[in-house]
Order: C-alpha cells, then sequence, then structure tokens
C-alpha cells in the first residue's frame, strides 16, 4: 500500500504497520470462509471445529486494529485522505468481523448436516457457485484496498448482483426440494441458512469496496 509520506516518519510507520493488519485480518477471515465451504463438503468435524476456534483470534485482530486506529486519532489527529484512511479501516475491520461470523454460520450448519449423514445436499452446484462468487470478491475486495484502486473496488461492488439473483434460484429449488422430501426438511432448511450467509457476505464484501471508493474519492 502507496500513500504519501509525511514530515514524521513514526506517523508513516503507524500507517503503515495498521494497514498491514488490516490486510492479515483479511486473510485470516478469507481463509476461515475458504475452510467452511469446504467443511461443509467434507463434513469434517475437526475443520469445523478449527473455524469455530479462529474465530478468537480474529476477534483478537479487530481490537488491536480499532485501539491503533484510536491511538492514531488521539495522537495525530488526522485530516483529509489520513482521516478516511483510519475511517475506512474501522468500517473494513467491522465488515471482516461479520464475515468471520457468517462463515463460522456456515461451519454450524455444516456439522449439523454432518452429524444427520445426509448424503445429498440440495442445491449443492447454486451454493457453489456462489461461494465462489463471494470468495472472490472478498479476495479482490482486499487487493483494491491494499492497491488503493476505486475502479477496481467498483467492478468488485457490482459482482454482488450475481450472487442476489442466483439466490432466488436457490430459494425455488430448496422449496420444491421441501415439498417433494418432507423426510429431509432439515437438511433443506440448513442449506438455506448456509446460502443466507453466503449471501450476506457478499453484502460485507461489496462494503469493503465501497469503503475502498470513499477513502480513495472522499464519496
Amino acid at each position: 500500500m502507496k500513500y504519501p509520506e509525511h514530515t514524521s516518519t513514526q506517523f508513516d510507520a503507524e500507517l503503515t504497520a495498521v494497514c498491514a493488519n488490516v490486510l492479515q485480518m483479511g486473510e485470516a477471515v478469507e481463509n476461515q470462509f475458504r475452510l467452511a465451504l469446504d467443511s461443509l463438503v467434507t463434513g469434517d468435524l475437526t475443520m469445523i471445529d478449527r473455524v469455530m476456534n479462529a474465530g478468537r483470534a480474529i476477534d483478537a485482530m479487530e481490537i488491536d486494529i480499532d485501539e491503533n486506529c484510536t491511538r492514531i486519532f488521539v495522537r495525530r489527529q488526522p485530516t483529509a485522505n489520513d482521516l478516511r484512511l483510519v475511517k475506512t479501516i474501522i468500517k473494513i475491520i467491522n465488515d471482516l468481523k461479520h464475515i468471520d461470523d457468517e462463515a463460522e454460520s456456515i461451519a454450524c450448519m455444516s456439522k449439523l448436516i454432518a452429524q444427520k449423514r445426509s448424503s445429498h445436499l440440495p442445491g449443492y452446484q447454486q451454493i457453489k457457485y456462489i461461494a465462489d462468487v463471494a470468495l472472490g470478491m472478498l479476495s479482490a475486495s482486499l487487493a483494491t484496498f491494499d492497491a488503493m484502486d476505486a475502479d477496481s473496488a467498483r467492478k468488485v461492488g457490482r459482482k454482488d448482483a450475481l450472487i442476489d439473483a442466483e439466490l432466488d434460484s436457490i430459494l425455488r429449488h430448496l422449496v420444491g426440494y421441501m415439498m417433494e422430501d418432507a423426510a429431509d426438511l432439515p437438511t433443506a432448511l440448513q442449506t438455506l441458512c448456509v446460502a443466507k450467509s453466503i449471501k450476506r457476505i457478499g453484502d460485507h464484501t461489496k462494503n469493503i469496496s465501497k469503503h475502498v471508493v470513499y477513502m480513495m474519492e472522499g464519496r
């Protein structure tokens, strides 16, 4: 990440460090999401527990970054571009925390499905499609923050419409599935919860891209 240098090299170091911490948190959240999706397919209880336990470390990252931003506000009283950068960081880590919450929710649903030993996951191909879109959006949105690229951030945000459109199809598919096989109703409902979590992850990722645009353009 590059930005105009300040007369205080210490201030530059503080901004560089907090931005690096955001990217580190983003990488951890992205890994959480990926593991949660893998656990949905494998039903691996060890993998599911890894997702649930890693949430504490991500909570700690959020708190640490937020405290560092508060110290920057107090010590440096940032203005203009610096102020937007720090405000953007606070907003981004909030969205990242919500994404981690949804990843944990997916892992929880994966555990319930695995315990039921269901041999069929209704709507899996559609779920995989929106999951791949959301995962790609998350990775790309973090890259736009690192590159400070507003144009690319806008492109990331527009991809959320793909998830919204596919979600409607998933809902129709699951309703039809539940009508045909009432015995497997719990699995269908748990799959629906997974789809909605992925949709919310897409929404939070879109928010991150909007924050990047604000950071660069002030609007």
